[in-house]
């Protein structure tokens, strides 16, 4: 036998197998994931894949061939979204998906910005520090619909906003008064839920990296930008990616607080949901699909851009630990 062929053989001989204990490790762990992926199926799938269906399909009264009346769903295929983007309902579709853009960048902004803060503040070690952790998540506890009717009492012409801007301020009418309230309203509700996050994140981050710092001459200023900032980073691009997604398909509490069919602070779930009570489910499905469609492109842009991706990281680290 030549030395190549020998080489050849040696380096056969040596690549790894899967052996077959692996391979009932992977049948076993399919088998267990199972159930969840045939939940996540019935619960996520199916849905998607009606309403995209449904979208395609317009519900009225027509008349056939014969001048005779027709009822039930009729096969349109993209008038729906044609309509939509280019027809009658244009207008109002712009709006709204400039309100709900308005609404996704100005609040999440603005509770990353409180919500570290107030976790900051939570992480510290002082006396009554579990009061103040219980009084800064009471917000977030509110359900969202008591939330809106009390910052209406509080925007009301005669109500406690304009009393202390002593000025008169129409907060509730068709305005953009209208959206700085419910910016106002979103960001106290759910700023703490990131301040939560971001907590536990901090809570993980070693006493000893920040002693180092600080041994080492670096401020304050730079232990947060240079130490804590970068170790909760995980954490923290999970919180907002959390309230991204909440806030795109925001809906009740500019309800409560303003109210429906109001120009100034319309969103996309607003639109969907006034066809669908107007029994256009064509329209509304489309709608919510364009929705969905508006979340999973903002999801993924912010798992692969912003590195939020914190299973593939999670997955690297035990690799690199196998190694």
């Amino acid at each position: 036998m030549s030395t190549v062929s020998r080489s050849a053989a040696v380096r056969t001989a040596r690549k790894p197998r899967p052996s077959g204990g692996r391979r009932g490790e992977r049948r076993m762990a399919a088998l267990l994931l199972s159930p969840t992926l045939l939940v996540l199926a019935l619960v996520v799938g199916y849905p998607v894949l009606a309403g995209l269906r449904e979208s395609l399909y317009a519900r009225g009264n027509g008349l056939d061939a014969d001048g005779f009346v027709v009822q039930g769903d009729k096969f349109v295929g993209l008038d729906n979204y044609t309509s939509i983007f280019h027809g009658d309902r244009a207008d109002a579709f712009w709006n709204a998906f400039t309100n709900t853009t308005f609404f996704t960048v100005t609040t999440v902004a603005l509770e990353t910005v409180i919500g570290v803060g107030m976790a900051l503040i939570m992480h510290q070690a002082f006396r009554g520090r579990a009061v103040v952790r219980a009084s800064i998540l009471v917000p977030w506890a509110i359900p969202t619909a008591i939330s809106g009717l009390l910052w209406r009492w509080i925007f009301q012409a005669d109500g406690a906003a304009n009393a202390v801007l002593g000025h008169q301020v129409l907060w509730t009418a068709d305005g953009f008064a209208a959206k700085i309230a419910v910016v106002i309203a979103e960001v106290w509700k759910t700023s703490p839920f990131i301040g939560l996050l971001v907590l536990a994140g901090l809570q993980m981050v070693p006493r000893e990296v920040h002693e180092a710092a600080k041994v080492d001459g670096a401020s304050a200023l730079q232990r947060f930008g240079y130490v804590t900032l970068p170790l909760i980073k995980p954490a923290l691009l999970v919180a907002v990616l959390f309230r991204m997604l909440d806030v795109l398909r925001m809906f009740d509490l500019p309800a409560v607080l303003v109210g429906v069919n109001q120009k100034s602070v319309e969103t996309l779930t607003m639109l969907a949901w006034f066809e669908a009570t107007n029994l256009r489910y064509g329209s509304a499905a489309a709608y919510a699909t364009i929705l969905f469609g508006y979340i999973a492109l903002i999801a993924y842009l912010f798992v692969k851009l912003l590195g939020a991706d914190i299973i593939g990281e999670a997955r690297r680290s035990a690799k690199g630990a196998k190694r």
